[in-house]
């Protein structure tokens, strides 16, 4: 049964390869600002439609504040682990490009493969390094978002204890090191564990978050996010 379950997980998180395309999204004329998002599932949102993903209603809502925002940029697949982005970012970002946003959520998949969290924090680092070197602003442009606890899910309920604990020991890591590059580390986590209540917060694959989930998330930071816009 055990085996059953992790192959379960395995596929749902190992299983989509498409990155976002952005063709879809309305850009405004002559948008004045851009955003790059980097990340995994919670980022490409998986299970959610595109409109639903957290980066496209973050840059909705700047747009409801004046703030003409291109469609984000996004480069996140699920599954990915830190490894993977680099080399995502890598495949992407070739040529030097400059955004005025630059988030990062990553991680997760680490944790859930067992990954070292030494080679997580590694990873981290150079992650950083790169996002500010696409931010036109250093630092100033950058942000983190922390991990959300998938242990409050239907699918990890089985599990809370260790997945919360190991979810907790990532992102006090992450955390560390975006305080390292003078960034600022937004936390949703207890937003997530919120879904152990309200199933509303939940995809319909039981695992990852609703749009009404990410929706909260943004209600969260994006007032501060929108500090990070020069006028």
């Amino acid at each position: 049964m055990k085996k059953i379950y992790f192959l379960f997980l395995s596929l749902i998180l190992l299983s989509c390869n498409s990155t976002l395309d952005v063709k879809n999204n309305q850009e405004p004329e002559n948008p004045d600002y851009t955003y790059l998002a980097l990340g995994d599932s919670y980022t490409i949102g998986e299970s959610v439609v595109e409109t639903e993903r957290w980066p496209v209603q973050l840059a909705e809502q700047l747009r409801d504040r004046n703030y003409k925002m291109a469609p984000p940029k996004i480069i996140a697949k699920t599954g990915w682990t830190t490894e993977d982005l680099l080399k995502g970012m890598e495949n992407e970002l070739g040529v030097q490009r400059d955004f005025d946003l630059v988030s990062i959520l990553i991680g997760v998949n680490n944790q859930y493969q067992g990954k070292l969290i030494t080679e997580y924090e590694e990873d981290l680092r150079t992650i950083f390094r790169k996002a500010i070197n696409h931010s036109k602003t250093r630092e100033q442009g950058v942000f983190a978002v922390s991990i959300p606890d998938y242990g409050y899910t239907p699918f990890g309920a089985a599990r809370q204890e260790e997945i919360s604990a190991e979810i907790d020991r990532f992102n006090a890591v992450f955390k560390r090191v975006a305080a390292e590059f003078n960034v600022p580390f937004y936390n949703i986590t207890p937003i997530s564990r919120d879904a152990e209540e309200n199933p509303e917060l939940v995809a319909s694959d039981g695992l990852h978050p609703s749009g009404l989930m990410y929706e909260y998330w943004v209600n969260q930071i994006v007032n501060m996010v929108a500090e990070k816009l020069p006028e």
